[in-house]
């Protein structure tokens, strides 16, 4: 019997889109939650399974995946039966991986700027230099980017750019939903693409920079869509947004 262990934890969207696709083909899985702040991510377990040192990973009959985007690929490759979130036409197909690629150049990293300065900000003051300067060292792919940060966030430059980054992000989907026809970003039938995009639209929303598709009615529309999937709901179990998870974040923000 197939077995699939899901290793992510609540608030990181790139775990939120590999539930999204578990949840959409209804697969069975067990989920393993990891506390990033302590560390679960680096330790030498699970650095067997991840030697990236991030989340998710994806064990299927003890064989681990891993890669957000390259584990949504597998699901649909391993498990073809029931909803299908990769387009048949091969050219259709190209399209939907081009999409992809852009979202994990631009908006997936670009969403990781306000989000850190925002929420998670408040836990790295807290702990002396030496100590940031110790978990930096031990992020695989994040050293650069927590260095970048340091104790005081990311600077007012920093956090522009990243806006601007995200204004673009949104106006490619609208402009690849009007070329489709919509309501998907590659026309009728949702597809990976979609479900790439989704963490950083959602996490937009709920740090209050939903403003940047104001003038968007297709994303405006495209959001109430992916909400409305089956899908969403047991991805976005409570927990998974950050204003849920850092009460500070929700005072923060007016909420």
């Amino acid at each position: 019997m197939t077995h699939l262990e899901l290793y992510g934890a609540p608030q990181s969207t790139c775990s939120q889109r590999v539930r999204f696709v578990l949840h959409a083909k209804g697969l069975a899985f067990e989920e393993r939650r990891l506390d990033l702040f302590s560390g679960d991510q680096l330790q030498p377990a699970y650095l067997k399974l991840n030697p990236n040192g991030l989340v998710p990973t994806l064990v299927h009959d003890g064989a681990p995946v891993i890669d957000s985007s390259v584990i949504m690929e597998y699901l649909e490759e391993v498990f073809q039966g029931g909803r299908a979130l990769v387009p048949a036409d091969p050219v259709e197909r190209a399209r939907m991986r081009a999409l992809i690629r852009f979202i994990d150049e631009v908006p997936t990293p670009a969403v990781r700027v306000p989000s850190y300065n925002l929420a998670f900000l408040p836990h790295f003051q807290s702990m002396s230099e030496e100590a940031f300067r110790a978990l930096a060292d031990a992020k695989p792919l994040r050293r650069e980017f927590l260095l970048k940060m340091g104790r005081s966030g990311f600077p007012e430059a920093d956090m522009n750019e990243a806006l601007e980054r995200l204004r673009r992000s949104v106006r490619r989907m609208a402009d690849a939903m009007q070329g489709s026809g919509g309501p998907w970003l590659l026309g009728a039938r949702i597809s990976l693409a979609d479900v790439a995009i989704m963490p950083v639209i959602v996490r937009m929303h709920d740090i209050r920079l939903a403003h940047l598709w104001s003038d968007l009615p297709a994303v405006a529309a495209w959001f109430e869509a992916i909400h409305a999937d089956p899908a969403f709901r047991p991805t976005y179990y409570e927990g998974s947004l950050l204003t849920e998870k850092y009460p500070h974040l929700r005072e923060q923000l007016g909420r």
